[in-house]
């Protein structure tokens, strides 16, 4: 049980969850991700605050009641199994807990419960299952230590960010670096939506003409495609 972790500034953590998971995982060269298995358990929630990691074990959640102390306001927990499991280690009362504290939500990679009651009490969580199965409180595993999501590292007091596209994690240290590169490809996605607008193409605006010639597509009026054997 580690105490006391430092933690990325939460202005710099608002700021860029604003962008949204894709864009930021995009401005940082593609990475941070924890992959399409980590999904919303209801749709329309963004968040974005600091980790404080659990591990726990399978079908235990003793760690996940533990940790909660740890919590403060603008965190995320974020929690791992020590081997696969999906069973319902998280529900609406861990969720009172967590929002008492003021932490903002929940990434998962196990099973979570309470689907209705979490969403209306407006508790975001992120999980790769949804089980009614239920846990024990038996087993040490560990708090505010390193994990691995989807191949990603995940260290305490990391920003969070996560929204209907899933979940993007970025290191404590280059937030203020990941800020300024979202805020540029946002500008740059405000000017190619405008082109777009006007009618424009991302065959052109994107030189991508060139890209289809050099890997040898042919363009070919109907007539031609059938005379070379094309099919309806």
């Amino acid at each position: 049980m580690v105490t006391g972790c430092p933690r990325a500034d939460l202005d710099e953590v608002g700021a860029l969850t604003a962008f949204g998971v894709a864009t930021v995982h995009e401005a940082i060269g593609r990475s941070g991700y924890l992959g399409p298995l980590i999904r919303p358990v209801y749709l329309g929630s963004r968040i974005g605050g600091t980790a404080v990691t659990v591990i726990c074990w399978p079908g235990d959640n003793l760690m996940i009641h533990a940790a909660v102390e740890q919590c403060g306001p603008g965190d995320i927990m974020v929690v791992t199994t020590t081997s696969p499991s999906a069973d319902g280690a998280f529900g609406e009362l861990l969720a009172t807990a967590l929002q008492r504290r003021g932490v903002r939500g929940l990434v998962t990679t196990g099973g979570v419960r309470d689907v209705a009651e979490l969403h209306a009490m407006g508790f975001p969580v992120f999980s790769a299952a949804v089980s009614a199965q239920g846990t024990v409180k038996a087993t040490a595993g560990a708090v505010n230590v390193p994990v691995s999501i989807g191949g990603q590292p995940v260290c305490p007091g990391d920003a969070i960010i996560a929204d209907d596209d899933g979940v993007v994690v970025v290191q404590r240290t280059g937030v203020a670096a990941a800020l300024a590169a979202a805020k540029a490809r946002a500008d740059r996605e405000d000017v190619s939506r405008a082109a777009f607008r006007r009618g424009e193409l991302g065959l052109d605006r994107y030189g991508l003409r060139s890209v289809l010639s050099e890997q040898g597509v042919e363009y070919l009026d109907y007539e031609s495609y059938l005379g070379k054997g094309g099919q309806t």
